[in-house]
This record gives C-alpha cells, sequence and structure tokens, in this order.
C-alpha cells in the first residue's frame, strides 16, 4: 500500500545543509529497501496560486492563501506492507528533516 508523508513546516526558512544530507541519507535507505516511490520539496507558501472554480469561472489567486502558522514543506510517498512500517518509516523521515510529518494512506 501507499503512503502520503507530509512534511509539516512551522520554520520560514528551508532545510539546512546538514539536515538536507539527512534526508538525501534517508531517500537512498528508502530506495534500497524498495519504499520509495516519490518525493519533493516544497516552495515556501507566498509562492502558490490557489485556482478557485466555485463560480464555473476560474479565479487565480496569488499565496500565502492560508492564514496558517504551519505549511506543507514537502512529502514522501512511500510503499509499505502495512501502517505501522508506513509511521516507523515516516517517524525516522521526521527525525532526520526535523519537522513534524502527517502519514495518510492512499484510497
Amino acid at each position: 500500500m501507499q503512503y502520503l508523508v507530509s512534511v509539516i513546516d512551522d520554520k520560514t526558512g528551508s532545510a539546512t545543509p546538514s539536515e538536507m544530507a539527512a534526508i538525501n541519507a534517508f531517500n537512498d535507505r528508502l530506495v534500497a529497501e524498495g519504499h520509495w516511490v516519490f518525493a519533493g520539496g516544497l516552495n515556501a507558501p507566498n509562492t502558490a496560486t490557489v485556482i478557485d472554480n466555485r463560480e464555473g469561472e476560474p479565479m487565480f489567486t496569488d499565496g500565502p492563501f492560508l492564514e496558517s502558522k504551519e505549511y506543507l514543506a514537502g512529502f514522501w510517498v512511500i510503499e509499505a506492507p502495512d501502517l505501522d512500517v508506513a509511521l516507523k518509516l515516516a517517524a525516522e523521515g521526521a527525525k532526520h528533516c526535523n519537522r513534524r510529518v502527517e502519514v495518510r494512506p492512499f484510497l
């Protein structure tokens, strides 16, 4: 089963060089163990554009669009046989990136 591991950030800066080295080493391990599907980091929320189509015509709004102290900073999509393994991997990823993470299974 595949899981989305969302990296939640409450900081204004990107990962430090030592955090990036730890994340890259963790990514290599995910690949080697067959858990890797896809991952990526995201730019700050002020680079976002929201498209709202509620009225039938798309409306574009530049970010940041949420009033929040936290935002999605990056993610992993991992393959794991069950939630317990996914949580174990996510906990390790959280340690390496020094951020909180959220784990959600795909439908």
